[in-house]
């Protein structure tokens, strides 16, 4: 199983968080413990303001996103679809950078997943 490989910490508001930390576990593979401690693999975190008018991240109401550094985008995306989760058709590629493609979790956030070139 394709699971996310890294981020520096995120704390979230959900309508219904047992149901929303499940999604995580079952559908990206996040086992966070009972304290929501993960133990990720080490590797790149970027950081990077955007304009307050960006569509990037899908709603303009999305104040952030979550990026999730995978190991195989195009695994990881099937793996998603099979479980019936809202992933987007397109996906991007930036030169010496990587490859990108999202999905929206239950509550609505969309998430970036980043396969590092």
């Amino acid at each position: 199983m394709e699971r996310v490989l890294g981020i520096g910490g995120y704390f979230l508001r959900a309508a219904d968080p047992e149901a929303l930390n499940a999604w995580y576990r079952d559908c990206l593979g996040l086992d966070a413990d009972e304290n929501g401690t993960w133990q990720q693999e080490a590797g790149p975190t970027v950081f990077a303001p955007f304009p307050s008018d960006s569509d990037y991240f899908g709603s303009r109401t999305q104040q952030t996103m979550l990026n999730f550094r995978v190991r195989d985008l195009d695994a990881m995306l099937t793996q998603l679809r099979d479980k019936g989760a809202n992933v987007a058709a397109e996906t991007q590629d930036m030169d010496g950078v990587g490859r990108f493609g999202w999905v929206t979790d239950p509550e609505g956030n969309r998430i970036e997943l980043w396969q590092p070139a």
